[in-house]
């Protein structure tokens, strides 16, 4: 009897190791925790459906037709709600890598909507007075945007790094001071009124008619090219370069890094100029690629604050965050055919929610189930020594 009871009880070791297992998979880096919360997410966002007493088949079928195109209740196709998908997601894309590029060096960027909109001006200013040259005209205003993101964001970097400056609360700022300066320049523009300037010449544009006719007329635009040279940019440089290394030696341990050799003002800086350079290259492919005429802001358009999100659910990774931008896009663009199915648009808000919140408690969960395997293995030690006659814990 005692033999049995003894085989019954598992080694210590074999409890580690489930736990080891249990934990890599609810805290590891390789997105099983973001797959997990997003799955959650829409089942959450089912049942609330379900309570509102509306048939959640309409979400689904709206989410089928706008990364597929299929009208499952038409039996027909058209492209041109995929290429909307896309439309919707490179600016929350480009505005995730602001925020996961920061956050591996251990900044938090809440500064990517500033960035994206003075991004977005200088974009609008150079499409306006540039030379109508074709390509190179509208390849000097991504420039121009680029290079005023990574000057918006540099410079937060530089207070940050030089005089210890929040980059919480200078980033909160310089949101505010982009926007009103972006109203002020605009509305001063010639031809400009309260809500646009005078439309961009042909030359300024990103429109592609290869992308437009594939999609069936979508306003799928050359950004998708820029995007997709940003998610490589992304990826090589943070995970295959030194100064990526740089930049995640300063993320992880700030001290270690200067110990070893690391300028970590200098990788501070680097990094928010980075980052806000992405979130201008996400002003130009919304201000080039969507609208045919420069916009003066009434409000944000809170790219950037979705970026925050994108970033979170994307482990802050190149591939990761250009998935969750696709999710997110997905969710923006199926809210009209949602509402056309009688489902309230807001679950779509409510779904991005509760997926930011789920990954929130990712440290949460990971400390329960840690105590957890340690009560466990607690008590299975105590069964061992009670067997074997040694004294319990």
């Amino acid at each position: 009897m005692a033999e049995q009871q003894k085989d019954s009880v598992k080694p210590a070791g074999e409890i580690s190791s489930f736990k080891d297992r249990i934990l890599e998979v609810f805290t590891g880096s390789d997105g099983l925790v973001s797959v997990a919360v997003v799955i959650l997410g829409f089942l959450v966002a089912t049942l609330l459906i379900f309570a509102v007493g509306r048939n959640p088949a309409g979400m689904y079928s709206a989410i089928v037709q706008v990364v597929s195109g299929w009208d499952l209740r038409r039996g027909t196709q058209n492209m041109y709600y995929v290429g909307e998908w896309f439309v919707s997601s490179l600016p929350l894309i480009l505005c995730g890598f602001s925020m996961g590029f920061a956050a591996r060096t251990g900044l938090f960027n809440i500064g990517a909507e500033g960035q994206y909109i003075v991004g977005l001006t200088a974009a609008q200013i150079v499409a306006i007075y540039g030379p109508p040259i074709p390509v190179i005209h509208w390849v000097l205003a991504v420039a121009a945007a680029v290079l005023a993101g990574a000057i918006w964001g540099g410079i937060v970097g530089f207070l940050k790094a030089r005089f210890s400056v929040s980059e919480v609360v200078a980033t909160i700022m310089m949101n505010y001071i982009a926007f009103y300066a972006s109203r002020y320049i605009t509305i001063g523009l010639p031809g400009s009124n309260t809500y646009k300037t005078v439309n961009f010449p042909p030359t300024a544009r990103l429109s592609s008619p290869f992308l437009e006719s594939i999609t069936n007329g979508s306003r799928l635009n050359y950004g998708l090219w820029l995007t997709l040279a940003a998610i490589f940019f992304y990826w090589i440089v943070m995970g295959k370069t030194r100064l990526g290394y740089s930049l995640r030696a300063t993320g992880l341990n700030k001290e270690a890094a200067r110990y070893g050799g690391i300028s970590v003002n200098t990788s501070i800086t680097t990094a928010m100029a980075i980052a806000g350079a992405f979130a201008g290259l996400a002003g130009a492919v919304v201000s080039l690629g969507v609208f045919s005429s420069g916009r003066v802001l009434s409000v944000q358009d809170g790219y950037g604050f979705d970026g925050i999100a994108v970033a979170l659910v994307g482990n802050s990774t190149a591939w990761g965050t250009a998935l969750s931008g696709l999710l997110f896009g997905m969710l923006k663009s199926a809210q009209p055919l949602m509402q056309s199915r009688q489902i309230p648009k807001e679950i779509t808000s409510i779904i991005m929610g509760l997926v930011v919140v789920f990954i929130s408690l990712r440290s949460g969960v990971k400390i329960l189930i840690e105590w957890q395997m340690k009560e466990k293995a607690r008590k299975a030690q105590n069964e061992s020594n009670q067997v074997t006659g040694r004294p319990a814990e």
